[in-house]
């Protein structure tokens, strides 16, 4: 198929029933490149006559769409990741632009991003039911599946791109609307994603892009209306705290992956090499900006020596810039708010008896910070507690697996996990973390083929495999009389 790059004007406007339109206010935020905070675009201020009006096209849409055939729905999810397949590059350079990534990290996003509309083009057509006979046999026992409505999808920026597909292709898949809010700092690249789906085939309405400002009072309002049923959210536990109380009055289903605080632990007996590798990938892919990114590592006794100075050498070969030069493997952080963070989480670290093996520095221009290596840090101390989300390996030495299978588990968090060891024992620790994902011997785990979720306050639900999917359809029950 021809694939035509949109017009760059409509990376700044709302989309609302099949239009792009500046907001009705006429207001407009700056969206920044953290590398070196120039302006890179003036994006529309939704206000809530905008979110009023996205709701009411995407209620408006429903019923059309979701009475559309499965087959049709599947092609259109396989042209968007036709599209975006063969424009990967132009959308990771929107995401290295707005959200400071490096190149390779926005590469590698792009590819996982556009895979959610492959994986959901074929989960469409593979909606699960059921028929059979009651026990009484008295009636048959039909099972169906339904749209669960019109869908609320609220994502963060660290994953500007992989957080939207994975809430908008199963949506779509499942035959509902919907309106995306992305987070402030980065809506560009959610725009140039709404455009591929129109380009696609997405009819007007099914798809529409708010950027309220402030966000509050706009979410607490789309909630408050009567056509969404369904709230997806990606983000921290604190706001997703808040939105589940306003989801509470009109009881609107949700599905939230919130915060995480991941233990990274090295066992007796684990190959060297495989343990620094797979926890250089788990720390600092995306330069640590990940809810999935292991914050809290401990590694025993028997090898906590050599893989400090392994770890150590490896962090400090790492070249730090902008993402457009491509020869950078850690960018920016996205705002120059976020450095100063994991720049006081440093300092609070060290305060409290860490000391810097490597890094613990920020830069002077942009929202650069080195990456870092601490060592000597106590398990319950600050930065063993807090999401880092940032390229900082905060090291605890342990001696008894018990203990420090007990400590993993001593988080309100529980969304991943990672073991390295010898293959039985390593399986035997992953098998007693509550989290609701383990990597064994391997730094990612991600895969739109996996059910991707987590346990106590890291969320509700699941996302990806076919799991994804029933998050937002309603079950049905029908009895047929035998």
């Amino acid at each position: 198929m021809t694939i035509t790059a949109p017009p760059a004007a409509v990376f700044r406007d709302l989309h609302i029933g099949g239009e792009w339109r500046p907001g009705s206010g006429g207001g407009r935020f700056p969206v920044l490149d953290p590398s070196d905070g120039s302006t890179i675009a003036e994006f529309a201020i939704a206000t809530e006559e905008d979110c009023d009006a996205a709701v009411a096209a995407a209620a408006a849409a429903l019923p059309a769409w979701s009475a559309t055939a499965p087959r049709v729905r599947s092609e259109i999810l396989r042209r968007a990741w036709e599209i975006l397949t063969a424009e990967s590059d132009v959308l990771a350079e929107l995401m290295v632009r707005e959200n400071g990534k490096s190149w390779a990290d926005a590469k590698a996003e792009a590819g996982y991003a556009t895979e959610f509309f492959r994986w959901f083009a074929e989960e469409a057509v593979r909606i699960p039911g059921d028929w059979r006979l009651s026990p009484a046999g008295d009636k048959r026992i039909v099972v169906t599946h339904r749209p669960i409505g019109v869908s609320l999808l609220i994502t963060p920026w660290n994953f500007p791109a992989a957080m939207a597909t994975r809430k908008l292709a199963p949506a779509l898949a499942a035959g509902c609307t919907t309106v995306l809010k992305p987070a402030r700092e980065t809506p560009l690249t959610a725009a140039y994603l709404v455009d591929a789906l129109q380009r696609a085939g997405v009819p007007d309405g099914v798809v529409n892009l708010v950027t309220p400002v402030p966000t509050g009072p706009a979410v607490a309002r789309m909630l408050a209306a009567e056509p969404v049923r369904k709230l997806s959210f990606t983000g921290s536990t604190e706001v997703g705290r808040e939105l589940l109380k306003a989801c509470a009055d009109r009881i609107v289903n949700t599905s939230m992956e919130l915060g995480g605080n991941a233990p990274l632990i090295v066992l007796p007996g684990a190959d060297l090499d495989q343990a620094v590798e797979g926890a250089f990938l788990a720390k600092m892919r995306n330069g640590g900006s990940a809810c999935t990114s292991a914050n809290r590592f401990y590694v025993h006794d028997s090898l906590h020596d050599a893989f400090v100075e392994r770890m150590a050498a490896r962090l400090e070969a790492m070249r730090t810039g902008p993402g457009l030069d491509r020869g950078n493997e850690l960018g920016a952080l996205v705002s120059v708010g976020e450095r100063d963070k994991v720049a006081g989480l440093v300092d609070t670290a060290t305060a409290e008896g860490a000391a810097v093996r490597v890094g613990g520095t920020a830069s002077e221009h942009g929202a650069f910070y080195a990456p870092t290596l601490l060592t000597g840090v106590a398990h319950g101390s600050t930065i063993n507690t807090t999401e880092i989300f940032g390229p900082v390996t905060a090291v605890v030495r342990f001696s008894d697996v018990d203990e420090v299978v007990a400590q993993a588990n001593d988080s309100e968090y529980g969304l991943i996990a990672y073991v390295f060891g010898e293959e039985r024992a390593a399986m035997q620790v992953a098998t007693r973390l509550d989290v609701g994902m383990v990597a064994v011997n391997r730094g990612v785990v991600s895969d739109p083929a996996a059910p991707f979720g987590g346990t106590k306050q890291s969320g509700l639900g699941r996302e990806g495999a076919d799991e994804g999917i029933l998050e937002f359809l309603e079950t049905q029950y029908i009895a047929v009389t035998a």
